[in-house]
């Protein structure tokens, strides 16, 4: 069994397609069709991933992990379960984790598993990953033998379950990293469920079963390879051509729905749909270093402009929930004192945004409803992807900043663009989105050390790290709503709302997401027609 250390380590992960309230609604009609071992398993997506190297990205999805297994899980409740790890112990300082490694399990070359092949992933995530801090400070990794790991660092480093749960620091294929070198990223390779067969940029990526495997997580009820021969990711942005396809009975599973298509499939006949809260929210990236964004009342403002609630009604048709504080309802250390706090100070009040414009040297001299303030006009520019919803969400900012004198220009660019010009902190604001299980993610925006931190302060700073340290769950919350606290009153950002992730799918059976993984792959089975 897996050690569940006292300090009760929370959290984790998965940017995006996690969350915790689940809901399945049941099939409209009888189904007379009977599920069967074999075929080729068909799912869309929005968003096709940047690369499959885990190693050289900042987003992960139901696309790119299949292909590894995590070092340590989470059941359905959030509960620590075994993964590649069967169990661990953390020294009583909280600078040194000792884990025992699973027997008996093989990369897709062949290799087996041991404790020098994790020890080189993990090295190699610390040199070259974007998202390297997720490890923490690490002094060193040692491989004390062929299936112990020990990790030490030079402070107690609480989030460090975080990263241990996330694919992030998922083992890599050795025989792979040596043989693709920097390119591992075109012909991946882990201990997953799935092997690799081929990527059609632009249009889909097709994996394989894996038959070697038989070290399934506690999660699955099959603990071998897939049910399905084949699963095929097929990218699909337009929302009527992924319906069509859904419809047709070309795809099975549709992630993300679009909102305004949940209540026809609802009522569709076969179709099944499962909803989940994000671990995460959307909102606007504000780039404090710019001087505008430099005047709290100016960024106060914004804030006091938008409407949240009718963002989600008309741009989301419902599915998610209003936010005006920093972490979503399912991210432990989530406070309800500092939501309605935060819901009280920023609920719309354009008298309100325009008083504090004013106050901040703006004004209507032009009569043409853009403030001018030393003769340039308020006006900013927003950027986003192409997501269709992302573009609705624009045009309903642009509309309430108008009231309020703002003029925002909507510029739509791809995902690289986009994490581009917020690095080189080019932007005035960014339509974005978080997902992750643990309030260390306030550090991930914010904190000393991060390239695209969205603002800082002292304080800011020595909470967030306080944050890590802290290996006390309960004064570790505490420390949490204090930095809450402390960004409601700042308001260097603009929280949204947290998404209800709403999966279509039909003529598939043992479909089950983990709200704190993906969808469990190895269960699925595909239904024939008797």
């Amino acid at each position: 069994m897996l050690e569940n250390h006292k300090i009760w380590i929370i959290f984790l992960f998965l940017l995006v397609l996690t969350g915790c309230s689940t809901e399945d609604t049941t099939p409209k009609s009888h189904d007379a069709s009977k599920a069967t071992n074999g075929g080729e398993l068909v799912i869309s997506s929005v968003r096709e991933p940047d690369t499959l190297d885990v190693q050289k990205t900042t987003w992960v999805d139901n696309a790119n992990v299949h292909l590894f297994d995590y070092l340590i899980g989470r059941d359905m409740d959030g509960s620590i379960i075994p993964g590649l790890v069967k169990d661990y112990t953390i020294a009583d300082d909280g600078k040194s984790w000792t884990f025992h490694l699973r027997e008996n399990v093989k990369f897709h070359s062949g290799e087996e598993l041991t404790a020098e092949s994790v020890k080189a992933s993990m090295e190699r995530f610390i040199k070259q990953s974007p998202v390297n801090f997720l490890a923490g400070p690490i002094t060193g990794v040692e491989a004390s033998d062929k299936s112990t790991l020990i990790v030490n660092f030079s402070e107690p480093y609480a989030p460090f379950i975080a990263g241990l749960t996330s694919i992030y620091l998922s083992p890599l294929d050795p025989a792979a990293l040596k043989s693709e070198g920097d390119k591992f990223g075109n012909k991946p390779s882990g201990t997953g469920p799935l092997l690799f067969e081929k990527w059609i940029r632009g249009d889909s990526i097709t994996f394989v079963k894996n038959e070697q495997y038989n070290w399934g997580p506690d999660d699955a009820e099959n603990k071998g390879g897939t049910n399905v021969d084949k699963v095929v990711f097929r990218f699909i942005k337009d929302e009527n051509t992924r319906m069509l396809e859904f419809n047709q009975g070309n795809i099975q599973i549709m992630l993300d729905v679009p909102p305004s298509s949940v209540k026809t499939l609802e009522n569709t006949s076969g179709v099944q749909l499962h909803k989940l809260l994000d671990n995460g929210l959307t909102y606007l990236a504000i780039n404090n270093d710019k001087p505008l964004f430099q005047d709290p009342k100016v960024r106060k403002a914004i804030n006091l402009a938008i409407d949240r609630n009718q963002i989600v009604q008309y741009a989301m048709e419902g599915y998610a929930k209003p936010m005006y504080g920093p972490l979503s309802p399912t991210i432990p250390g989530y406070s309800e004192k500092v939501e309605k706090m935060a819901e009280q100070m920023y609920t719309r009040n354009v008298e309100q945004a325009k008083q504090l414009l004013h106050g901040a040297g703006w004004s209507n001299v032009n009569g043409n409803g853009v403030l001018v303030k030393e003769g340039k006009q308020l006006s900013i520019e927003l950027l986003l992807t192409d997501e269709p919803v992302m573009q609705r969400i624009a045009q309903i900012l642009q509309n309430q900043l108008k009231e309020v004198g703002i003029d925002l220009r909507i510029t739509v660019q791809d995902d690289s663009t986009i994490r581009t010009n917020e690095s080189k902190k080019m932007h005035d604001l960014i339509l974005w989105q978080y997902g992750w299980s643990d309030p260390d993610i306030l550090y991930i925006l914010f904190g000393k050390d991060i390239p695209t931190r969205l603002f800082s302060t002292p304080e800011l700073e020595e909470l967030l790290i306080k944050g890590r340290q802290t290996m006390d769950e309960k004064a570790r919350m505490a420390v949490y709503e204090k930095v809450q606290e402390l960004l409601v009153t700042e308001s260097p950002w603009v929280p949204l709302f947290a998404r209800e992730r709403i999966t279509a799918y039909r003529d598939i059976e043992g479909f089950k997401v983990n709200p704190y993984k993906k969808i469990v792959i190895q269960d699925i089975k595909l239904k024939k027609q008797q």
